[in-house]
């Protein structure tokens, strides 16, 4: 096997940006690059371990020889070690191993491949990226909708359980994801997928959470090109993909980024900093700008290389604050004696800045859990710059509210209305993630009390009600179908439940709640501003009705929404509208067809002249038990004028 050949990819001007925490395509200059030199194919390998007495690349090609291989280090004391192998190619298997400074030798992943063996192998291997895209129509439509509202209602996925065949021992490929899963993403109506961490990862039950690989896709289901195909399949479908991306944590497994160098490299050294209580895990070092370019390139990598439209930032909230899941004593004060994590927030703001500049059409999202200010803000006006911030208050009001027995909820009418009193304060999405149906919590049909009927009627009730709450929306799969049992890493979703009548309605209504949502201006295009939302009603809590409008940007396009949160049908309910005239029940959830009785549809109404809830009109209608409907107003047919024709010696 040939010797290593002194080569860089690196100019100074490169390394200047490195040093500087300015290099955001980073990824293109470390890690393992084929290329030719000197008329030779080989891999060029480039890896920061600035405090490393001797690295050097091990794999098959030289028995895993750390002798065989050195990487000779950059005399610029940018910590980069180099070096060209010919004859080195796609598929190798290769890790670095590296001398501390205190004379241990151990080997390392690494941190830039972009493909991983499966684990529980841990080698990186040497690949590259090439892939011949055919999604140029969504990703036009894309860049057209840079800055228009839109909805988005997003079906949250991990692959790996989606669905498992064979007895429930495998997990669908990429491949055969792009075929089942596509499709049924695409008939069910959601405008978007979250995946679940992707990036390769050595423990299959962190659902992705805990990351070795940031560049690259989990092998277990395929290659590079392979996820890249699942991507292609959803775009040609019209559907958006985001992945969760988790920049707040690492494993510390001996293969990945903790102590990589034999020294804290990638994390804080000191444990108030460096170590997460609750999961065990390496925080990484945020003032450190080497560390920057790793997580902000990581970031534009995933965009740019595989057309992801959007990222989920993971556990914000344990970014922020010093003293997250930390007892007094655990944790230092910043400069100033606060609690905020000032080199984190610096990242944040350096994060969402750099991906909206480069990749404007893309969006950012916050798991956001405290009511820290501006999340979902410009920096310019002091936010933290993302696109969207998921609504947790909702959440955990909402299903506490649903988790009552119907007579007790007009003593807890508050826990259902809160929201919107800062529902306008972001751009919120409303979350029934998987965190939900995890820990004990069961699945969302178990929150519900009652009989059978009346949980399956609250849970159409629940959806209901989300889609006509302003934000937008993600629900975790298993939960359109009404899954009975909690989500387990080990087993698929239930497929079976279809069999049955309520299962197959609450899927059925979903499905139609994504496509009143998609083409419904009113609901999506004044999502994230107070004049597209108007009380009708928010005081009958005896009776544990709510009644409210959703408006677009026309005066004409306005949809208006009842709940009843009790099992009590009401009848001659009255609510009062703005405009007079016809109005027509578009979604009622306790219709046959989702589960419902069907007793109490209402049809088409007209308005009655009297004043109510301070409008001019109203409307009375029948209120089924536990249910949502949905009224639009008719567009009165205009007629057309006659047109009187001349005479004759005119």
């Amino acid at each position: 096997m040939n010797k290593v050949v002194h080569h860089s990819l690196f100019s100074e001007f490169d390394v200047y940006l490195f040093k500087s925490g300015k290099h955001f395509n980073v990824h293109e200059k470390l890690g393992s690059h084929i290329i030719e030199l000197d008329g030779s194919s080989g891999t060029y390998f480039a890896v920061w371990a600035p405090n490393a007495q001797k690295v050097s690349v091990v794999g098959n090609f030289n028995q895993w020889n750390g002798q065989s291989h050195p990487l000779a280090p950059r005399w610029d004391e940018s910590g980069i070690w180099e070096g060209f192998i010919p004859g080195i190619g796609k598929g190798e298997l290769y890790k670095y191993e590296i001398k501390t400074y205190n004379n241990k030798t151990f080997q390392k992943g690494d941190p830039y491949a972009f493909f991983w063996e499966i684990p529980p192998n841990t080698a990186s291997i040497v690949w590259d990226l090439d892939y011949k895209w055919k999604d140029k129509k969504w990703m036009n439509r894309r860049q057209k909708m840079t800055g228009k509202q839109q909805p988005y209602s997003v079906y949250e996925v991990h692959l790996g359980t989606w669905k498992k065949p064979n007895n429930k021992t495998e997990s669908l490929s990429y491949k055969e994801l792009a075929d089942e899963l596509v499709s049924y993403v695409k008939e069910m109506g959601f405008t978007h997928v979250e995946l679940l961490p992707p990036n390769e990862h050595p423990y299959f039950p962190s659902w992705g959470y805990q990351i070795t690989g940031y560049y690259a896709p989990t092998s277990r289901y395929g290659t590079p090109q392979d996820f890249m195909y699942l991507v292609d399949s959803f775009h040609q479908k019209g559907i958006g993909v985001i992945i969760d991306w988790v920049p707040s944590h690492f494993p510390t497994d001996g293969h990945g980024l903790a102590q990589f160098d034999g020294s804290y490299l990638y994390e804080h050294e000191d444990v108030r900093k460096g170590f997460h209580p609750d999961w065990k895990s390496a925080i990484f070092n945020y003032g450190r700008s080497e560390v920057r370019n790793f997580l902000i390139s990581n970031a534009l990598f995933w965009i740019e290389k595989y057309h992801i439209d959007g990222l989920r930032v993971d556990a914000v909230a344990s970014m922020l604050y010093l003293d997250y899941s930390r007892e007094d004593g655990e944790w230092e004060p910043n400069k100033y004696g606060g609690n905020e994590n000032l080199e984190a927030i610096s990242f944040l703001k350096e994060f969402n800045e750099t991906v909206y500049k480069e990749f404007p059409d893309a969006i950012t999202i916050a798991e956001e859990s405290t009511a820290w200010s501006g999340v979902s803000k410009p920096t310019y006006v002091g936010g933290l710059g993302f696109g969207q911030k998921w609504m947790m208050g909702w959440m955990h009001d909402t299903l506490n509210y649903f988790k009552l027995d119907p007579i007790f909820r007009k003593y807890h009418h508050g826990q259902i209305t809160f929201s919107l009193i800062y529902a306008f304060s972001e751009n919120f999405m409303l979350p029934l993630s998987h965190d939900e149906v995890v820990h004990g919590k069961g699945p969302l049909i178990d929150r519900m009390p009652g009989d059978e009927w009346q949980r399956f009627a609250s849970l159409r009730l629940l959806y209901g009600y989300m889609y006509t709450h302003p934000g937008t929306k993600l629900l975790f799969m298993g939960s359109e179908i009404g899954q009975t049992s909690e989500w387990n890493i080990e087993r698929g979703l239930e497929w079976d439940l279809l069999k049955y009548d309520y299962h197959k309605g609450v899927q059925k209504w979903v499905k139609d709640l994504n496509s009143f949502y998609n083409k419904s201006l009113p609901l999506y295009e004044k999502q994230f501003d107070p004049d597209g939302f108007e009380w009708i009603d928010h005081g009958d809590y005896e009776r544990s009705l709510l009644s409210y409008l959703r408006r677009g940007k026309n005066e004409d396009d306005i949809l208006v929404v009842a709940c009843n949160f009790t099992p009590v049908p009401v009848e001659k309910y009255k609510m009062g509208v703005p405009l007079e005239g016809d109005w027509k029940e578009i979604h009622n959830s306790d219709d046959k067809k989702y589960g419902g009785t069907g007793n109490y549809l209402n049809g088409k109404i007209s308005t009655i002249e009297e004043e109510w809830n301070g409008r001019p009109q109203l409307l009375e209608l029948d209120l089924p038990p536990l249910s949502v409907i949905v009224f639009e107003k008719l567009k009165s047919k205009k007629k057309k004028k006659s047109i009187a024709m001349p005479q004759g010696g005119e």
